[in-house]
């Protein structure tokens, strides 16, 4: 297996000396650059750069900048999604997003896992965890989203939070971790 198909599969790969991933790396990161230096009001502009860091166009985004992601073609938006100022989507494991999430402005979603010991850490060894975001979740500022997560549709995430388990549907969950603390009648 290639060492971008071990990323795929969620199984231990070389993040760091393999040639072909540097290269769709610094794609994504010349993407990032240009859309980030696109005047906000060239919204035609900005929707072009978009399709080409996601490879496909999505629905009804608004995406501000600046936005940073590492291959881009990992990110599966659903209609009507909010990305706010200085978010980074790290995204060697596929992160899915439902219809209507609001993400609040410097929030992180990280798919990425390092060994805990030293010496395979030292080597490059990573491996990506999918993240799916249901529909109709808000992330409030500066949430972090941690690898292999699922927050439940219809929930809300309170600002500075850390998630590091799967959070139910229809909960506000707040802190570090992040935890249910009040449920949301969202009938």
């Amino acid at each position: 297996m290639s060492e971008k198909e071990k990323m795929l599969a969620g199984e231990w790969y070389d993040a760091n000396f393999d040639e072909s991933l540097d290269v769709e790396r610094m794609k994504a990161k010349d993407l990032c650059f240009e859309l980030n230096h696109i005047q906000p009001s060239d919204k035609e502009a900005r929707l072009k750069i978009i399709g080409k860091l996601l490879n496909y166009e999505p629905k009804s985004i608004e995406l501000l900048s600046p936005f940073q992601t590492d291959y881009g073609y990992n990110i599966f938006l659903g209609e009507d999604i909010f990305i706010n100022h200085d978010c980074y989507f790290m995204d060697g494991g596929k992160i899915f997003i439902g219809d209507h999430v609001f993400i609040g402005p410097s929030c992180g979603l990280y798919t990425a896992v390092h060994p805990l010991e030293y010496k395979e850490r030292n080597i490059g060894l990573e491996k990506a965890l999918p993240i799916h975001i249901e529909s109709n979740v808000w992330l409030g500022a500066n949430v972090v989203v941690l690898p292999g997560v699922t927050i439940g549709e219809g929930s809300v995430i309170g600002a500075g939070s850390v998630v590091a388990k799967d959070i139910p549907s229809n909960v506000l969950a707040v802190g570090t971790p992040a935890k249910p603390i009040q449920d949301i009648n969202n009938k």
